[in-house]
């Protein structure tokens, strides 16, 4: 080997470890500066203040006709469960640094998917929930929002043969629109 091809060989194996610490470095900073922009980050997509401690969930109520009679025990309690797994808060019966409370103002079949003899091919479950949130250490972030959901179900089958296999999926995404609204603030 040359004295030049050596010489080569050198200045290459400094320049890839030179560069190796250089983008190492840069990816560093890089990501620092992503986390720190993004104020308070959780794993979880929560934004929630440090500060903030507890939660309490107060429970639900039934504020229209229809319905079953335990969907707002369930849906307080499965509340509860979501904002248990995806944050770090410790549930308290009342007075929480947020706190969670509503009622299911809403809970119709409507027809959907008119076909050509204006029948429904679909009928709609729609489940709507009044929520009131309060935010003890930001009153900027409360709110008094409705959330509403839906299933459909097929026309030629009654509510009653559908409505078990139909309400957990409305409350799983009824919870986890409530959810991002108050913990996540989307």
């Amino acid at each position: 080997m040359t004295l030049k091809n050596k010489a080569l060989n050198i200045f290459k194996t400094r320049l890839s470890l030179n560069t190796k610490k250089l983008l190492t470095l840069l990816f560093v900073l890089h990501c620092s500066v992503f986390i720190s922009g993004c104020g308070v980050y959780s794993f979880t997509g929560t934004n929630l203040s440090p500060d903030i401690k507890t939660f309490s969930v107060l429970n639900f109520t039934m504020g229209t006709a229809g319905g079953p009679s335990d969907l707002p025990q369930r849906l307080t309690e499965e509340l509860k469960e979501y904002f248990q797994r995806n944050t770090s808060l410790i549930s308290q019966p009342g007075g929480g640094d947020l706190v969670l409370e509503g009622s299911i103002t809403g809970y119709d079949v409507l027809a959907a998917a008119p076909t050509a003899n204006d029948q429904a091919g679909l009928n709609r479950l729609n489940v709507t929930v009044q929520v009131r949130y309060t935010n003890a250490k930001d009153e900027t972030k409360n709110f008094d929002q409705s959330f509403t959901y839906y299933a459909d179900f097929p026309q030629d089958q009654t509510l009653n043969q559908n409505e078990a296999r139909l309400l957990p999926t409305i409350r799983e995404n009824l919870v986890q629109q409530i959810f991002n609204k108050s913990a996540a603030d989307w």
